[in-house]
């Protein structure tokens, strides 16, 4: 995990020719899922003025990302809102993008990053602003709640997020649950955690970027099982929006130096 600090990532002018930033978002029949992207977009506007940011989903929200992509040309980075390089990062964006002849490059999925590991913090110290204490941390066991992925690798990579932010925030203990595809379940994640011995109390965190079935879910399951406290998704957070703009900034430079590299 290698992304800059936040300090390190101030709001700063636009180049003048930088390309688009193509926001690739899953969609949602849920209208918070479209109005919580909205609002990502507005901090990207406000971290990068003057930068052209334009969005597409993948099903059930229109635009879709042919009828974007087609608009913008070759002039735009691609960047998933997606946590995990699973089927969507690996197959749809990509089948997308071909259907129209757009050849355009494509940015790496948001995870793993210690932006990311910041937003959940933040989402917590909102629901619980005590959790913000090393103290209160060191007796807190938290569930990591996912969508969960038929991919191996991918639950493998939040299963790695899971131990990372353990062994730098200094929770207690870190759990994985995945609200789809096969256990743990949140109730089940919730009694291990309630067996550990160093664990005085429970939060919930989905790692999920925007409201919806799954994320309701996770509410009603954590709800269920007794959790003391239960965070929000990831969208909008400015840790989420300066980590779009790192995926942007580290693909649209390599674009950029690959044809010298190569000649």
């Amino acid at each position: 995990m290698t992304d800059r600090p936040l300090s390190a990532a101030p709001a700063t002018p636009v180049a003048a020719d930088s390309p688009a930033l193509l926001l690739i978002a899953h969609g949602s029949r849920d209208p918070r899922h479209a109005a919580a992207v909205a609002a990502l977009v507005s901090q990207l506007h406000r971290l990068r003025p003057g930068l052209d940011v334009a969005t597409a989903y993948l099903d059930h929200c229109a635009p879709r990302i042919p009828q974007v992509a087609a608009r913008l040309g070759r002039a735009a980075v691609a960047v998933p809102l997606l946590l995990n390089r699973a089927f969507h990062a690996k197959h749809d964006i990509p089948a997308a993008l071909r259907a129209v002849g757009a050849a355009l490059p494509v940015a790496d999925v948001l995870g793993p990053s210690p932006l990311l590991l910041a937003a959940l913090d933040r989402r917590l110290a909102e629901a619980a602003p005590e959790l913000a204490s090393p103290a209160a941390r060191a007796r807190t066991g938290v569930v990591l709640a996912a969508a969960g992925s038929s991919d191996p690798a991918a639950d493998a990579a939040t299963r790695a997020v899971a131990a990372e932010w353990r062994r730098t925030r200094g929770w207690a203990a870190v759990e994985v649950a995945y609200a789809s595809a096969a256990g743990p379940r949140v109730p089940d994640a919730v009694a291990t955690l309630r067996r550990t011995p160093a664990v005085d109390r429970v939060a919930v965190s989905p790692y999920l970027l925007a409201p919806g079935r799954l994320p309701d879910r996770i509410t009603e399951a954590a709800t269920t099982a007794g959790a003391d406290h239960l965070a929000t998704v990831l969208a909008p957070t400015p840790e989420l929006a300066r980590l779009l703009l790192t995926r942007y900034d580290a693909t649209r430079t390599a674009t950029r130096t690959t044809p010298a590299l190569t000649a």
